[in-house]
């Protein structure tokens, strides 16, 4: 993770990069201009609306709606679920947590999990918990740099050993772990599942968990999710890409995943390269990417 941002760390075990975060406690801060050091929930006091753009401040106030990920994954991860709108409110949750993945990089033989191979009856649902039998109806697919995989939520899913993965997903923490292989920790003691909760959220007929189907065509925009709570666009590009954002009234996010590009943003000229991620405000009309050579991005927008 630490090589792949390009920066210095003691830390020799980073699974995971909070790219863009509004969590409570784990806020993201502004790196550098006028508002350096401020938190993004404190950025989004000042700016409001001119940040967020007035549809998601209307519906969102001074939470950010997304939280944007790295994930670096040396073993299997566990099997989960998240919970959708309607039962996370039941539960005293703003919302549900819808998520994709990107997959920057991946090891010989990594795979990932999304949806079953076939519908299974709820009825069975505990006792393939309980045997181990579920790693057999999870539809686990071999994965490659540029595979893009939506996650609706209610669909059980993992992240498999040797993945290396861009998260973006609804903010939320609502995660039902349903089966981690039986490991055991050095107590002999495995890690706690949420099987009643996990069983209600979950989509049993969900078999849909194929890569998004997409062409990559260099210097021009490329839809890989459009959904209810984002949008996200690949752009790669060797030469100036102009980005017209006056019809969005949202903020856009930019996450560098590989190369790097100086972004004008009206008369501020950013430079960034790969592994990291620059917020556009919504007052923004559009920017441009000059790129150094070549450079792929995420763009994504609510």
């Amino acid at each position: 993770m630490a090589t792949y941002k390009g920066i210095a760390t003691d830390l020799e075990k980073v699974g995971e990069s909070w790219e863009l975060s509004g969590v409570e406690g784990d806020e993201s801060v502004v790196a550098e201009g006028i508002d350096a050091g401020m938190t993004l929930p404190a950025l989004i006091d000042r700016y409001g609306a001119s940040l967020m753009g007035h549809r998601n401040y209307e519906k969102f106030g001074n939470r950010f709606p997304l939280l944007i990920k790295f994930i670096d994954a040396r073993e299997d991860l566990s099997v989960q679920v998240h919970p959708d709108d309607a039962m996370s409110q039941k539960y005293g949750m703003p919302n549900g947590k819808t998520e994709m993945w990107f997959v920057l990089d991946a090891a010989e033989g990594a795979r990932l999990a999304n949806g079953f191979k076939n519908p299974v009856d709820p009825a069975d649902y505990e006792t393939l918990v309980k045997s181990g039998e579920i790693e057999n109806v999870l539809n686990f697919v071999e994965i490659k740099p540029g595979d893009t995989y939506f996650i609706p939520a209610g669909r059980v899913h993992a992240i498999g050993k040797g993945a290396f993965v861009a998260e973006i997903q609804q903010t939320s923490d609502a995660t039902y772990r349903l089966y981690d292989y039986h490991r055991k920790d050095k107590n002999g003691n495995e890690r706690e599942l949420h099987t009643e909760l996990a069983k209600e959220a979950v989509n049993f007929n969900d078999t849909d968990g194929n890569p998004v189907d997409y062409k990559r065509v260099e210097n021009v925009p490329v839809n890989i999710v459009r959904c209810p709570f984002f949008t996200t666009n690949l752009l790669e590009a060797d030469h100036e890409l102009m980005r017209d954002y006056r019809e969005n009234d949202s903020f856009v996010a930019l996450i560098f995943t590989s190369g790097e590009a100086v972004v004008t943003c009206g008369e501020e000229k950013i430079p960034a390269h790969q592994g990291e991620t620059i917020l556009i405000p919504a007052s923004a009309k559009g920017i441009s990417i000059e790129p150094k050579g070549n450079v792929s991005v995420l763009e994504t927008y609510v």
